[in-house]
């Protein structure tokens, strides 16, 4: 396979550029990171908002939500001061799941440009300075839990993933006038939030069953591989030759849990073809119903049944697959649905929402250490960021754990922020920035 030259990124070694930092790694190895998250070098008070922090430079950018504002901010990182605030009032208010949020998807940024996605609104730029560049209305979605994917610059264009029920899409604007360059639709993609990646010329684009390489100046699919899950929140994760990808759909795609699902004739009962809740089977069928009827016409048709029993046919896993190749390896168990996989130092992380920690071989998927962390029940919804030989994990009660990297789990340090966390850390410049409810730390 030919490969094509890198798409140049107009980033520094020690920013975090976009959600989950470096092409979506969350590593950054630049400089010393603190073992002990306590006494914050500052702590900025910030408006609600479910958005990672973006850092650039002297910068560090995230979106909130204020009554009908939809808000793009701009910190100094030394400080925590707002450096400017930028405001437009958005169009409508979409139907959510209370995990999301008006502000979810995290920017990205490069030295000129600062680029924000709201599902209420679409696409807006700003300039390093807060003047706003150019705006893409769009929407409204039908992503039933509302859209949650980030934007990520490739060189002079903007790539935006929008997966919905219906009229998934992949999509690139320039930089620098918002001009949509190519649209390629994504027509087995279902509702799903995962922000893809950049290898080469190439954007790596999880989907429902598929993860498909698109090319960046064209759109064009230049390869895909199979064998993923219906529903695809977390963001793939490039190591050397290596991509590593997980999803989570329903505990019923567990490994050794699938259900055989029959025919839409067995199930249509009164022959009107179509099928209302009551006549669905009990279990899975009812109690997803509304991810299922995916017009949302209350009832199932032929075709929505037939993907509702593909769906229930693809096994939840963590896949490692060699780029534009073959899958190397999988693992069944305990996958997240929202947590991004690390790759760190030969060692993958994966942590579930539950808080089971799961360590495994890179390069052969061996299993080292499979535990809940801290031995103590939590919710965990950010992913895990590492560097500086250290991995930082937050959970939903605030509960930050740092630990050594390597597969046996060691905790070095454990404390509670006694706030929420849902953001993911960031890392830059030597400082862990955590975002809790209603504020942005710094240490």
């Amino acid at each position: 396979m030919k490969l094509l030259p890198l798409v140049a990124l107009a980033v520094f070694a020690e920013d975090w550029p976009r959600f989950r930092g470096p092409n979506g790694t969350g590593i950054n190895d630049r400089h010393p990171l603190p073992i002990r998250l306590e006494n914050p070098h500052w702590k900025a008070a910030v408006p609600e908002g479910l958005s990672s922090p973006a850092v650039l430079g002297d910068r560090i950018y995230l979106t909130a939500s204020s009554g009908e504002e939809l808000l793009t901010l701009a910190l100094n990182k030394s400080t925590g001061k707002e450096v400017w605030r930028a405001a437009i009032r958005r169009p409508r208010a979409e139907t959510l799941h209370k995990l999301n949020h008006p502000a979810a998807a995290s920017v990205a940024a490069d030295a000129a440009n600062v680029v924000a996605f709201f599902t209420d609104f679409g696409l807006i730029a700003y300039n390093a300075q807060g003047k706003e560049r150019w705006r893409v209305p769009m929407g409204p979605f039908n992503n039933i839990y509302g859209m949650g994917a980030s934007p990520i610059l490739a060189g002079d264009r903007v790539i935006l993933i929008c997966d919905q029920s219906a009229g998934s899409f992949a999509a690139a604007y320039s930089i620098r006038n918002g001009e949509q360059l190519w649209r390629t639709p994504r027509k087995e993609a279902l509702s799903g939030h995962s922000t893809p990646v950049l290898y080469r010329d190439w954007i790596l684009a999880p989907g429902s069953f598929t993860m498909d390489a698109y090319n960046v100046r064209t759109g064009k699919i230049a390869w895909a591989v199979d064998g993923l899950p219906s529903e695809m929140k977390s963001v793939p994760v490039i190591d050397g030759s290596m991509v590593y990808v997980h999803g989570f759909n329903t505990p019923e795609n567990d490994a050794g849990k699938l259900l055989t699902i029959g025919p839409f004739a067995q199930y249509d009962a009164d022959g009107d073809g179509r099928i209302d809740r009551q006549e669905a089977p009990e279990g899975s069928a009812r109690r997803n119903f509304e991810y299922i009827d995916l017009n949302g016409d209350k009832f199932m048709d032929a075709a929505e049944w037939e993907q509702y029993r593909k769906t229930m046919r693809a096994e939840n896993a963590l896949l490692a697959y060699e780029i534009g190749g073959g899958l190397k390896w999988r693992f069944s168990r305990s996958i997240p649905q929202l947590p991004s996989p690390l790759v760190y130092r030969s060692v993958v992380y994966m942590l579930n929402e539950s808080g089971v920690l799961t360590t495994l071989d890179a390069a052969t998927g061996k299993l080292h250490k499979q535990a809940r962390l801290r031995g103590q029940a939590d919710r965990y919804y950010a992913s895990p960021v590492a560097g500086d030989g250290k991995i930082y994990i937050a959970s939903h009660t605030g509960q930050v754990t740092v630990l050594k990297a390597g597969p046996e789990q060691e905790i070095l340090f454990s404390a509670n922020l006694d706030s929420e966390i849902l953001a993911t850390p960031a890392l830059a410049g030597g400082r862990v920035l955590i975002r809790t409810k209603s504020s942005l730390l710094s240490f």
